[in-house]
């Protein structure tokens, strides 16, 4: 049995393939990419779409993170993340599918548009896991870089500010949720915990993640602010994360 994950370290959407893949005890082998110098790799496992996670099973190819959790659960049935009864089943893939839906992007631009504008807080994050020399490519060309990925991601202040009050909707739902029963699906830890806690993981730097977290003081203070103002929020998901990670 081969598994291999092709990633970005800095993905939260890899990140939940990671949790799962570890939380189901499996062993697997990260191949980690640098974005834009991925799209190659990654299409030649495709054969389309260069997005990333994917990951390959004994030649056979599982592209994004709710794909992959469906594949992980069907093939090693120990530990499941999907509920079996229907209700909490219904009630997982729901929670999932919007959190990848507004979470997932919600969080990857708010987080970008504030750190995009400190190359020396960013670089080494976007170059985690890969050779040691990507920094300084990505150091020579981050003008660049950052024009690519605010076009690409559709960053600027107006979708940032649209963001901010999406994760701020989503926080509040996730605490209220959280606060009439101790998960999102049944009585259990679910596939809607592991994706509600991954997704927000940039907003509290869990030390698992593998990347090399900015010092809190370097944040930029708009982002700062924030963070402090929705804390009670984001720790109610930092706690799940500590608890099953």
């Amino acid at each position: 049995m081969a598994l291999k994950l092709y990633q970005f370290a800095i993905s939260h959407y890899c990140e939940k393939v990671r949790w799962a893949l570890d939380y189901k005890g499996l062993q697997y082998q990260t191949i980690n990419l640098l974005p834009g110098q991925h799209i190659k790799t990654v299409r030649s496992l495709t054969g389309g779409d260069a997005s990333v996670p994917v990951l390959v099973h004994d030649g056979h190819g599982v592209q994004g993170s709710s794909r992959i959790l469906d594949y992980l659960d069907d093939t090693f049935a120990e530990r499941p993340l999907t509920p079996s009864e229907p209700e909490p089943r219904a009630q997982a893939l729901a929670w999932e599918q919007r959190l990848d839906t507004e979470a997932g992007p919600a969080v990857r631009c708010y987080a970008y548009h504030h750190l995009l504008q400190r190359p020396k807080l960013v670089i080494p994050m976007l170059a985690a896991g890969t050779p040691f020399y990507n920094r300084f490519l990505l150091s020579l060309v981050f003008s660049r870089v950052e024009e690519t990925m605010r076009k690409w991601m559709k960053i600027n202040e107006k979708t940032a500010e649209g963001s901010r009050h999406t994760l701020e909707t989503l926080l509040t739902d996730l605490a209220e949720a959280y606060r009439q029963n101790p998960f999102l699906a049944g009585d259990r830890f679910s596939r809607a915990d592991l994706t509600a806690a991954a997704l927000f993981a940039p907003l509290f730097q869990p030390h698992q993640y593998p990347v090399p977290w900015p010092d809190t003081r370097r944040i930029p203070g708009d982002m700062e602010v924030w963070l402090a103002q929705w804390q009670t929020e984001i720790q109610v998901l930092a706690g799940h994360y500590q608890s099953h990670r």
